[in-house]
């Protein structure tokens, strides 16, 4: 069997001496009336005499029969069957993936890192979209497309939860760490699993569960924001919306059409997508320069990737791209994903010409929730960032965490400097005065840094 193809059943244990193991103490402090310990070969903790005292390799009590493979070509099939009645988000569609991992993640040395899990009567349970990522020196276990992933979760059956409690997932998941780590090209320092929800579809995320054995898992920087969405449209805004705020809002429409004819336009066609998205990328561009942010459209693969998935016909169920056309301006342009009732809210951008000044993308904003009321959608999910108009909208916050583990010295170094990293960054995004303060301030520094 090739090595990018590896089984683990149950009994059997692939050999990793080196790499450290501890044991995993059981939930909320429960006695081990039978004197063992579960064990986890990760850990949250330097591991400092944990390799000299490992216990003895163990049979698997998960019952679970692990697969993993980085051909998304040898698992599409597989893969796509499942997705179609699985619990799972948006992101973890195998076509938006895969379009990921072809035009970034390959560029950037991402090694897919697939794991199917199958019940004793080979059921499938789970998928585990993983990868390895390598940054400087060190290798991460991560979400594959983790970056333009907004929510991170497993695929995951229907039974999943009649069938895998709590501790037996942990037992599944020590296997999957082992079983990856037994493979050359998927050895790695450090578990870096991000942006994670609480629930998969109507499933409490078993990820989550890790944090009731003691490993880390921290709440992520940034929410995310979902409106529930009414059957008509004047209802839902004047419930959102104050009467001042409404009349506001209609004058600055008004001033719009004294520009020119405003417009709707669903976009469709594969030559307007290319030139709305070239659009979109020119105005968000703008946006990050102002913001003093990075501009991740520079980044090898971002735009190519986003032309193949928005034209790529196999997702064309999947993609929204829209435009707010004032006369002859493209004045507001959005990308966005529907999936089971939900639109997301991906990418938008308006232009910072004359049309700015009355408020071009709050206006295609309007008729983008206009237009899923219409068409049945029961969720708009303005996805993750804490912007005060998302709060404005919303019903409901997401939120969001990160796994963090670390299985070498080295991996324990970065997962230290990470994780006091993002403690900082999200008590400054949880806190208004300094989340203004350091937003003007990086946005001096990149008006500074542009001169």
């Amino acid at each position: 069997m090739p090595q990018s193809n590896v089984t683990l059943r149950p009994s059997e244990r692939p050999a990793d001496e080196a790499m450290p193991r501890m044991a995993l103490p059981r939930r909320g402090g429960e006695a081990d009336a039978g004197g063992d310990e579960l064990e986890l070969p990760l850990s949250a903790s330097p591991p400092l005499s944990v390799a000299a005292t490992a216990p003895a390799e163990r049979s698997s009590d998960s019952g679970v029969s692990l697969r993993v493979s980085s051909d998304l070509g040898e698992v599409a099939g597989e893969w796509t069957a499942f997705e179609r009645q699985a619990d799972h988000t948006v992101f973890q569609s195998f076509d938006w993936l895969a379009a990921w991992q072809r035009h970034i993640g390959a560029g950037g040395g991402t090694i897919p890192a697939i794991v199917l899990g199958r019940d004793g009567d080979g059921e499938l349970l789970f998928i585990l979209q993983l990868a390895v990522e390598t940054s400087g020196l060190a290798r991460r276990l991560t979400w594959l497309g983790s970056a333009l992933c907004d929510y991170n979760a497993p695929l995951l059956a229907k039974h999943f939860s009649d069938h895998m409690s709590a501790e037996r997932f942990v037992l599944a998941w020590r296997d999957v760490v082992r079983l990856l780590q037994s493979h050359p090209r998927l050895r790695f320092d450090l578990i870096d699993l991000q942006k994670m929800p609480e629930a998969v579809g109507e499933q409490r995320n078993p990820f989550l569960d890790l944090q009731s054995f003691n490993f880390q898992v921290l709440p992520h920087p940034s929410g995310a924001y979902v409106a529930k969405l009414g059957s008509d449209w004047e209802e839902f805004y004047k419930e959102k919306r104050s009467s001042a705020t409404r009349k506001k809002e209609r004058k600055q429409f008004k001033h719009l059409g004294e520009l020119g004819e405003v417009r709707f336009v669903d976009v469709r066609e594969r030559a307007e997508i290319a030139q709305t998205l070239a659009t979109l990328m020119a105005q968000k561009s703008r946006a990050f320069a102002r913001m003093g942010v990075e501009d991740f459209f520079a980044r090898p693969g971002y735009r190519e990737f986003f032309l193949a998935a928005a034209c790529d016909p196999a997702m064309r169920e999947l993609i929204h791209v829209s435009r707010l056309d004032v006369g002859a301006t493209p004045a507001a342009t959005n990308v966005g994903l529907t999936f089971r009732g939900c639109y997301y809210l991906i990418l938008s951008s308006y232009d910072d010409g004359e049309v700015s000044r009355f408020g071009p993308g709050r206006a295609h904003l309007h008729e983008l929730m206009r237009q899923a009321i219409a068409h049945g959608f029961t969720r708009f999910d303005f996805t993750v960032g804490d912007e005060p108009y998302k709060r404005d909208w919303s019903d409901v916050e997401l939120r969001l965490y990160d796994h963090l583990a670390a299985v070498t010295w080295r991996g324990w170094l970065i997962m230290a400097t990470a994780t006091a990293f993002r403690r900082a960054k999200r008590h400054i995004k949880q806190t208004p005065a300094l989340w203004h303060a350091f937003s003007k301030a990086r946005a001096m520094a990149g008006m500074f840094g542009k001169r």
